[in-house]
């Protein structure tokens, strides 16, 4: 990285003396490095939901298959309410000792909840200990993932140069896609492949055995990452070697950005939660719709969203993050009903139609959300204000969507209230678009501007000089 005088008029920055030249090959390893931690945070919940029954069997055996289901979700659930908790520690903590550091930390505590999963006896070898010990790796994860998604899209943002924030940042969601195919696409040949005594006895625990050379391969990416050029910019303006956050500064002092940060994250993880997470127990389980088959439409519909995911991330920074979000939310808003009704017609063809609509609606999110939520908050406060309101977000709608959805339809009866809940999420989303501020094309807030080639910083040079 480099760095040349830019005048105050060139940018609407909080410190704009300094223009970064970011260097190609650092933003392409801080984008691998990113995503395959996303990659293999996902690649854990596409294995836990997709295998939700097989696990309710195994851990829960009492009860009848919607109890089963129920618990099993509970638990996937239960790592949700620990995430706050998770963002208020290493959130705070990314801001001061760095987005590195902590994304190490985070990716050992994630690969090892997700690895002793596969290691725990079943409720028949040990009773209520073994499901006491799911849930306790579920909270473990769900607190490394507290400070996750966030140091992710944060060291993706402050790496990547303004023209290319969007694009790059679609690739943090790339990953995420990867992992839940991976997930998938493994439980998936398992199902097809293993009977179902030895997917019950033994088979279950491959997909979460294989978290740990997979968190040693992102461990490693990790370090050998230098620190993203906007902390470091942030530590030389500091007065001590560290910068010191305040709890308070993070979340009064930036109320209005978490206010819209909750908004967003609400509208992007509840449709994101409920399609890749809760449809293919619902095509089993209400619909009764074989579930190789269901496995295989929704891997479907995620290989076609990672194929549109790069270039709806470019179009980001060509019209810019609102348009684009504001048309996932009108989707969701018009379409939620139809889809799911298309769904409900049983056949492979109406089924896939459904979900591949909801699927291309949901890449206007997954495409926009890692360059749009860094762009909320200044370099100060950034790490520590986003992985709090995320993971507020998260924990209360995101995370919680299987089991309110599977709960409402076993109270009211009614089978469209996924379809309800979309929309009402939708209503939420398009608000929040209402009231947020462009931030394509633009320097983060706090940050100086970030350009690709010297040539553009000397322009940038020239026309403060003119300003």
């Amino acid at each position: 990285m480099s760095s040349a005088t830019l005048g105050p008029a060139a940018t609407d920055s909080a410190s704009p003396s300094e223009v970064t030249v970011t260097d190609p090959a650092m933003v392409k390893r801080a984008v691998k490095a990113a995503a395959l931690g996303n990659a293999m945070e996902w690649f854990d919940f596409g294995v836990y939901s997709y295998i939700a029954v097989t696990l309710g069997k195994v851990f829960f055996p009492s009860g009848s298959a919607t109890a089963q289901l129920l618990s099993t979700f509970g638990a996937f659930a239960a790592a949700f309410l620990v995430r706050p908790l998770g963002g208020l520690v290493f959130g705070p903590l990314g801001d001061r000792i760095g987005r590195q550091k902590v994304l190490a930390l985070t990716m050992i505590m994630m690969a090892a909840g997700t690895f002793a999963i596969g290691l725990i006896p079943s409720h028949a070898s040990i009773g209520l200990w073994a499901p006491a010990l799911l849930l306790l790796a579920r909270l473990v994860q769900g607190f490394s993932t507290g400070g996750e998604y966030a140091g992710a899209s944060t060291f993706i943002a402050e790496y990547a140069p303004d023209r290319k924030r969007g694009f790059l940042g679609s690739w943090l969601e790339f990953g995420t896609l990867a992992g839940y195919i991976g997930g998938a696409g493994l439980v998936t040949l398992m199902t097809a492949l293993l009977s179902t005594d030895d997917l019950l006895s033994w088979g279950w625990r491959i997909p979460f055995l294989i978290a740990g050379p997979m968190g040693l391969i992102g461990l490693y990416l990790r370090m050998r990452l230098e620190e993203t050029p906007a902390f470091a910019a942030e530590l030389d303006k500091a007065e001590e070697a560290r910068p010191k956050v305040r709890l308070r500064e993070m979340v009064v002092g930036q109320w209005r950005a978490l206010l819209l940060c909750v908004g967003l994250v609400l509208v992007f993880n509840v449709t994101d939660y409920m399609l890749l997470s809760y449809m293919p127990s619902y095509l089993t389980s209400e619909l009764k719709y074989d579930s190789a088959h269901g496995l295989l439409v929704v891997l479907g519909v995620m290989a076609l969203m990672m194929l549109v995911q790069p270039f709806a991330g470019r179009l980001t920074d060509r019209v810019g993050r609102r348009p684009v979000i504001a048309f996932g939310c009108a989707g969701f808003l018009l379409l939620s009903l139809p889809a799911l009704l298309l769904i409900r017609q049983g056949s492979l063809l109406a089924i896939a139609l459904g979900m591949g609509a909801l699927g291309l609606l949901l890449v206007c999110f997954t495409a926009t959300m890692p360059s749009t939520l860094p762009a909320l908050f200044p370099t100060r406060v950034r790490y520590g204000s986003l992985s709090i309101g995320f993971n507020i977000s998260v924990s209360i709608f995101g995370g919680t969507t299987p089991l309110v959805v599977t709960a409402l339809i076993g109270a009211t009866g009614d089978v469209m209230m996924p379809a309800y809940y979309m929309m009402a999420a939708a209503v939420v989303g398009g608000v929040a678009v209402w009231f947020m501020t462009e931030s394509a094309r633009r320097p983060l807030p706090g940050s100086p501007p970030a350009v690709e080639t010297e040539a553009e910083a000397r322009e940038l040079r020239a026309a403060g000089a003119r300003g």
